[in-house]
């Protein structure tokens, strides 16, 4: 099977038929943009290497089967890492998983002759998509790694696809005007440079860092923008600012990972991976911003475990089989996982909660104001 047939099969899952976007999945080869990657290895509780050219089979099967495909973890670029090592620590670039990418640009509404701007290159590749649909003329691509836009732009070059491709922050002043911004990162909020950079009727599209919510946006006269949370979930990793991107929290996880909790009790509900794309995660993250979360889930034993933290020093851990009410150690200044089990009560005796399809208004200096209801929030 060839990597076009691979593609088309891709392209099948993702799209249908008569989309727009067809010909821009079916004529890319994303293998040549990931020749390697790293994957999760559960029980070294880290990250091995893959490298596609020395197993062909299995890097066609790995990156045509749609799924995001981590390229960097901490400051390790897949393309310096060392076979047969583990690397701990968070995931800092990655190429997204196509039918998210897409997604996204559906969500911007991207028409023909628009210019936009794909903020996290990355790869590359969906701004291969995003060329391949519009013309180099109407694409520019920006991530703060100059290494990932370095090699994404050779890479790229290597198949005829030549959009502008620059080094820069996104989270910064931005490098033109454009009809529509779409990310492939998050963000606590939304910078005031998009909003600035964003041409008058212009819409962008934004992941709110630390959960799945996914907000879309038209510019207003004021400068600010009117839209709604979607709800379609779509999770990204957090724009940073520098070459590397070290958790402040990866300390404090070793030290409580294991601890006695200042606060001993039973949880109302089991415990569950709240990153898995649930509304919780969205009021969560907009109740307590910055909240971190892991998660592991013990084959042998069946205990799930999930952890809470934030930089303010409150840290929760909660351990249970499935559907048992689990054991809660919490510490801090606030009750991490007793803030969860109250969202997750308005849940139950709710049937949903508010935040999919609230009415969103964005001020020109990028704060954010949620409502649905009774219900309202603010990104600041």
């Amino acid at each position: 099977m060839t990597w076009q047939d691979r593609a088309a099969k891709l392209a099948a899952r993702i799209l249908y038929p008569h989309s727009r976007w067809w010909n821009a999945v079916t004529t890319t080869p994303r293998h040549l943009l990931i020749p390697r990657w790293f994957d999760w290895d559960e029980e070294a509780e880290g990250w091995q290497l893959r490298d596609g050219p020395s197993d062909e089979r299995a890097w066609m099967a790995a990156v045509y089967t749609g799924q995001t495909r981590v390229t960097r973890v901490g400051a390790v670029h897949a393309d310096h890492a060392e076979p047969g090592r583990t690397y701990p620590g968070w995931p800092t670039s990655s190429s997204t998983a196509p039918g998210l990418v897409v997604a996204m640009y559906r969500h911007a509404h991207i028409y023909d002759g628009a210019d936009v701007l794909d903020v996290g290159t990355g790869t590359g590749y969906g701004c291969a998509l995003l060329t391949r649909r519009l013309g180099a003329g109407h694409v520019t691509s920006i991530d703060v790694d100059p290494y990932l836009t370095r090699i994404a732009a050779e890479r790229l070059d290597t198949i005829g696809i030549h959009p502008a491709i620059l080094t820069a922050d996104a989270t910064a002043e931005l490098p033109g005007s454009y009809d529509r911004i779409v990310p492939m990162m998050s963000a606590p909020r939304i910078p005031a440079s998009w909003l600035t950079a964003l041409r008058p009727g212009g819409r962008l599209v934004f992941s709110l860092a630390g959960t799945s919510a996914l907000i879309t946006a038209n510019k207003t006269p004021d400068g600010g923008a009117a839209g709604q949370v979607e709800w379609y979930p779509a999770s990204f990793m957090t724009a940073r600012h520098g070459t590397d991107c070290p958790s402040p929290l990866d300390g404090m996880f070793k030290e409580i990972r294991d601890a006695e909790g200042e606060h001993v009790s039973q949880g109302k509900y089991p415990v569950l991976n709240v990153t898995w794309g649930w509304e919780l995660d969205v009021v969560l993250g907009v109740t307590v911003p910055g909240v971190v979360h892991r998660y592991k889930h013990d084959e042998k034993t069946g205990t799930e475990t999930a952890w809470m933290l934030h930089e303010d020093g409150s840290w929760a851990r909660a351990s249970g089989t499935e559907n048992e009410a689990p054991i809660v150690h919490q510490s801090g200044p606030r009750r991490l996982w007793d803030t969860l089990d109250d969202i997750r009560h308005h849940w139950v005796a709710n049937g949903a909660l508010p935040v999919r399809g609230a009415d969103v208004e964005v001020d020109p200096d990028g704060t954010c104001h949620l409502s649905k209801g009774k219900w309202n929030a603010t990104i600041r």
